[in-house]
């Protein structure tokens, strides 16, 4: 089990990387007017996309292999859980913002995606607090 435990924390932490960098992709591209400039930005966004995509699939496998294995828990494990279902939103959610820069079809503002940029960064805070402190 603690194979499964390391190669979980392992895939967790690469699906982050890409909840992080993802966004300051869409600041860049939300402030970017040249065509070549735009067209890299868009060609790195879906790239990483696509992997972050690959890296959620067994981070999110393993972690239910452990969740059946070591039981539900309490209620730390339903926050941690219903945060999990938060970050899948958000990942699905920058694919979504994705395809409006491919559209053309952005009207959000840099600012606003500095901001959107903070979420995983609150919800990793919280969720490695809740799986180390079990408060509940």
């Amino acid at each position: 089990m603690l194979v499964v435990k390391a190669l979980h924390i392992l895939f967790v932490t690469s699906w982050f990387a890409g909840l992080f960098y993802l966004p300051r992709i869409f600041v860049n591209l939300a402030m970017e007017d040249a065509p070549v400039a735009r067209d890299r930005l868009l060609l790195m966004a879906r790239k990483l996309y696509r992997f972050m995509t690959i890296l959620a699939v067994p981070a999110l496998a393993l972690g239910l292999w452990l969740w059946l294995g070591y039981g539900i828990g309490g209620g730390w494990m339903h926050a941690k859980l219903a945060l999990v279902v938060v970050l899948i939103g958000y990942h699905h959610g920058c694919g979504r913002l994705l395809a409006k820069f491919e559209a053309g079809t952005n009207t959000r503002s840099h600012k606003w995606y500095r901001w959107f940029n903070e979420l995983p960064v609150v919800v990793l805070l919280a969720v490695v607090l809740l799986v180390v402190v079990k408060p509940f």
